[in-house]
């Protein structure tokens, strides 16, 4: 589907959930998520988003160890381990998993 129309149309002529399969650089104009709710889509998929964009940032950060010969540069644009824990909310979850260990062996 290419355009807005062709996806209200779409959804008003079936009675089951919409899925709509976003990716860059494909034939389908990126839509907001807006749009697409009120042309009755009920999901969005953005399958190769987040992996386009961990790309080129692998390929910066390699691109800068070969010619520094270090990650010194790119170091300030890298999530840090305490970045990723907070994400998690990793202690919080090691923490449960500590008193589930500690339950069983009494």
């Amino acid at each position: 589907l290419n355009t807005i129309e062709q996806y209200r149309k779409f959804s008003d002529s079936i009675n089951v959930p919409i899925l709509a399969n976003i990716t860059e650089f494909g034939q389908t104009p990126l839509f907001t998520k807006e749009e697409l709710s009120d042309a009755g889509v009920d999901m969005i998929l953005y399958p190769l988003s987040a992996f386009r964009a961990m790309s080129k940032a692998a390929l910066n950060v390699y691109q800068h160890i070969i010619q520094d010969g270090h990650q010194n540069n790119v170091i300030e644009s890298m999530q840090t381990r305490e970045e990723l824990y907070d994400f998690l909310n990793y202690h919080q979850y090691e923490k449960q998993l500590d008193d589930e260990m500690n339950k069983e062996s009494k």
